[in-house]
């Protein structure tokens, strides 16, 4: 179902730590090597800031939450994970107002963020709802 190994510890440290749920991110998005977007060249360098790469073709630098669910959320990373982990993994029916008081975020927001993760759930509905993994989920497009 899952290509890495979600174990506890894991999970723990990634509902956390912004920078770890960063890396992580990071690994599972290029874990089939860096192509850039615009301009397919594959050879990269560090980007500007952390778990970033910069294309050394075009110079185009692309953040590892580009293009994910995780794309411009303004809040954070760390938090956005708890809220997939609770939705996806835990399955928990939980409300957006307690979401809200667990991760002190406004409730529309936690709403908001919740519905993309349903939405992204949905787009995979062909699939039974067991072969759906957190991959699907974290990198949609």
């Amino acid at each position: 179902m899952l290509k890495k190994d979600l174990n506890p510890e894991l999970i723990q440290s990634l509902c956390t730590d912004s920078e770890k749920a960063l890396q992580f991110i990071a690994d599972l998005k290029w874990e089939d090597g860096f192509v850039c977007r615009k301009c397919g060249h594959t050879n990269y360098c560090k980007g500007k800031s952390f778990a970033s790469r910069r294309c050394t073709r075009c110079k185009r630098e692309e953040s590892a939450t580009a293009n994910t669910i995780f794309h411009n959320c303004k809040f954070p990373i760390h938090k956005a994970f708890y809220i997939v982990y609770s939705v996806c993994i835990e399955k928990r029916k939980i409300s957006a107002k307690e979401l809200s008081d667990e991760l002190k975020l406004n409730p529309m927001t936690c709403w908001k963020f919740r519905r993309k993760i349903k939405e992204c759930i949905e787009q995979h509905q062909d699939k039974p709802s067991d072969e759906i993994s957190l991959i699907d989920i974290l990198l949609p497009t």
